[in-house]
C-alpha cells in the first residue's frame, strides 16, 4: 500500500508536457470543494430559517394546547392544570379564551381573533411582553379590565393596527358573533376597547389577525361563563413537545385533546423539509459534475501512464495494486476537495452569521438578515457523501488500468 499511495501522488503531479492533466485535477478538486461549500451554506441557511420560524411560532403559540374534543370549552380548569403541571418537563400552564370578532375603527373594518388571557400566567407560557413594541402589555390585567380610561384594554398585532389605521390610545369597536336573539332579530355583542399596546411577533399570521384582551372581558364577550377555550402548556424542551403531549393525553384521557406545536404546524414544516431536500438534491449535482471531472482525469491519466503501468506490472505489480493507485488518486482529490469545501463553507457561514452582510427586505420576510445554523449531522452527511462519490467515480478508470496487458502497453509506447 505504501508504494501505491506514493505512485498515485506522483501521478497527480503530471510532467510539464502533460500539465493539462494537472489542471484537470485541480479543477476536479475545485468542483468538489465548490459543491461541498455550496451544499453546506445552503443547508445551514435553511436550518436557520427553520429554527427562526420555530422560535417565532413557539413565542406566539404555546408548546402544547389542551382543548375539549367537542369544542365545548373546559369547565374544570383547576383540575386540568394541576394534572398537566404534575407531568414531568412541564414548566407552567395558562388558560385562555379564543373567539373570532370584527374590529372597526372609523371607516376601516377587519376580521380578527381575540384571545383572552391572564397576563401574569401567560407571561410564564408565551413571550408576548417582549414582542410588545408600543405600549405596556402589563396594563392588560384582570383588575384593570374596563378601567383604562373607562374602556377595556386591547393589545393588537402591528399589521392589524396598520390595516385599521389605529395607534396607541385610540378607541375601536369589537363585534362578537355570540350575541342574543330578540324580537327585532339577532343582536351581536359590541364592546369598545382602548388600544393599550401593539406587538410585533415577526409572523404575519399573528400580527395581522390577533388581539389580546383580559380573560374576564373575553368571557363576557363570547358568553363563556365559567369555561375557557383551552389551556396552554410550557415545557422545558420545545422539541420534545410530542412526547410530553402524549404523557398529558394519557393523564387526562377523554374528552380532552392534547396537541403540540409540531402537530398544529405539521404542514408548514413538512413543506420546509421537502424544500430543504430538493435543494440538497440540486446542489449534489455540482458534486456529481466534479465526479465526472475525476473520471476524465483518471482516464487521461491511464492513457498517459500506459507504459508506466506496463512496467509496473512487468515488475510484479498485481491488478489490485494498479487499481489501488487510481483509487487513491480519486480519494485524494475527494478528500482535499471536501476539506477545502468544508472549511470554506464553515468560514462563510460564520461570516454571514456574525457580520450580517446579506440583507433581506423585512416587510417581506420579517427578517432583516439571513439566519444561519450549522448542524454537525449535515456536515458529516455532506463530507461522507462527497468522498463516497469521489471514490465511486474511480472504479471504471481503475478497472480499465488494471486490465492493461504489460507487453502490449510497453510495445505500444
Amino acid at each position: 500500500m505504501g508504494y501505491e499511495l506514493f505512485v498515485s501522488l506522483r501521478y497527480l503531479r503530471a510532467k510539464r508536457k502533460h500539465v493539462f492533466i494537472s489542471v484537470i485535477s485541480f479543477i476536479s478538486i475545485g468542483g468538489v470543494a465548490l459543491g461541498v461549500a455550496a451544499l453546506m451554506i445552503t443547508l445551514s441557511i435553511m436550518n436557520g430559517f427553520q429554527l427562526d420560524i420555530k422560535k417565532k411560532i413557539v413565542a406566539n403559540s404555546s408548546d402544547i394546547v389542551i382543548i375539549n374534543q367537542d369544542n365545548a370549552g373546559l369547565s374544570d380548569v383547576k383540575a386540568v392544570r394541576e394534572k398537566a403541571e404534575a407531568v414531568s418537563d412541564v414548566i407552567a400552564t395558562s388558560p385562555f379564551v379564543l373567539g373570532q370578532v370584527m374590529l372597526k375603527y372609523r371607516d376601516s373594518a377587519s376580521g380578527a381573533v381575540i384571545k383572552g388571557i391572564i397576563p401574569e400566567l401567560t407571561n410564564r407560557v408565551l413571550d408576548i411582553e417582549s414582542n410588545t413594541k408600543i405600549g405596556d402589555f402589563s396594563r392588560l390585567s384582570e383588575d384593570k379590565a374596563g378601567s383604562i380610561g373607562g374602556r377595556a384594554g386591547i393589545v393588537l398585532g402591528c399589521e392589524l393596527a396598520r390595516n385599521l389605521g389605529v395607534t396607541l390610545g385610540k378607541t375601536i369597536s369589537v363585534m362578537s358573533p355570540s350575541g342574543k336573539a330578540t324580537h327585532l332579530g339577532f343582536i351581536p355583542r359590541i364592546k369598545r376597547f382602548r388600544v393599550i399596546g401593539i406587538f410585533d411577533s415577526g409572523m404575519y399570521e399573528y400580527d395581522s389577525s390577533l388581539g389580546y384582551v383580559s380573560m374576564a372581558v373575553a368571557k363576557e364577550m363570547f358568553g363563556m361563563g365559567g369555561k375557557v377555550s383551552g389551556i396552554e402548556v410550557k415545557i422545558k424542551d420545545m422539541f420534545s413537545a410530542g412526547r410530553v403531549a402524549s404523557k398529558i393525553q394519557d393523564e387526562l384521557g377523554y374528552p380532552y385533546w392534547v396537541r403540540s406545536w409540531i402537530d398544529t404546524n405539521r404542514n408548514l414544516f413538512s413543506a420546509l423539509k421537502l424544500e430543504k431536500f430538493v435543494m440538497a438534491i440540486v446542489l449534489i449535482l455540482i458534486v456529481l459534475v466534479a465526479a465526472f471531472n475525476i473520471v476524465c482525469t483518471l482516464i487521461m491519466m491511464t492513457l498517459e501512464k500506459t507504459r508506466d503501468i506496463g512496467v509496473l506490472k512487468a515488475m510484479g505489480a498485481k491488478n489490485g495494486s494498479i487499481m489501488n493507485i487510481f483509487i487513491f488518486q480519486g480519494a485524494v482529490i475527494g478528500v482535499i476537495g471536501t476539506f477545502i469545501g468544508t472549511v470554506s463553507g464553515y468560514i462563510i457561514c460564520r461570516l454571514i452569521d456574525r457580520y450580517e452582510f446579506i440583507k433581506l427586505p423585512a416587510e417581506v420576510y420579517y427578517l432583516s438578515t439571513v439566519p444561519v445554523r450549522i448542524q454537525v449531522n449535515d456536515i458529516l452527511f455532506i463530507c461522507i457523501g462527497a468522498i463516497l462519490v469521489s471514490l465511486l467515480s474511480t472504479i471504471y478508470p481503475a478497472l480499465q488500468a488494471s486490465k492493461l496487458d504489460p507487453c502490449e502497453a510497453i510495445r505500444h509506447y
